[in-house]
């Protein structure tokens, strides 16, 4: 089994597949269009949304997140159609931003397991969670957005504003080992 990259058209997507790869962690980078049914062929450890330029060219997002019974990571765009599919709101950022930003870990656990208090990271922010779905609570924020990672309450569901994949954000490896983990444990 392995992970399933859905390739939202973000710039960012195929260079998730390669952090990967150098993780050793296996993966599959398909389209957005792809089919529930068809990811569900695949069985898929985990899903990870990668990011994308706009919420109207989600494809089979929603359905995959509200229907696959398998850990999930929503990144950047991701982050925010997770965050959408569950009965939250996004909208433009009040100050749009592309740069290292230190990141304030809420709660150090499941992807932030191990990473300490703070975490300097590479985000996106052009849009932003907003409203929380009921169903989620943050694990991190920053002085630029309150909401930069979220988790399901009692799912293996995340949502990050920042992108792990790029060297800006040097521990960005750790975000991902400690989802595979969570996917090999579920």
């Amino acid at each position: 089994m392995s992970i399933v990259i859905i390739n939202n058209l973000g710039q960012y997507n195929h260079r998730i597949s390669r952090t990967l790869k150098y993780l050793d962690i296996e993966n599959s980078l398909i389209s957005n269009q792809t089919s529930l049914e068809d990811i569900e062929a695949m069985n898929p450890s985990g899903i990870i949304l990668g990011g994308g330029p706009s919420i109207e060219q989600i494809g089979s997002c929603r359905e995959i997140i509200l229907n696959m019974d398998v850990p999930i990571l929503g990144i950047c765009l991701g982050h925010q159609i997770i965050a959408e599919a569950f009965g939250g709101k996004t909208t433009s950022a009040d100050i749009e931003s592309y740069a290292q930003i230190e990141l304030n870990i809420l709660k150090q656990e499941g992807i932030f397991e191990g990473v300490g208090d703070s975490l300097k990271v590479w985000a996106s922010h052009k849009d932003e969670v907003v409203e929380l779905p009921d169903e989620f609570e943050i694990l991190a924020n920053s002085s630029y957005c309150d909401v930069e990672a979220i988790k399901h309450k009692s799912k293996p569901i995340y949502g990050i504003q920042f992108h792990p994949e790029v060297q800006h954000t040097p521990r960005g490896g750790e975000i991902f080992t400690n989802f595979n983990n969570i996917c090999e444990d579920y």
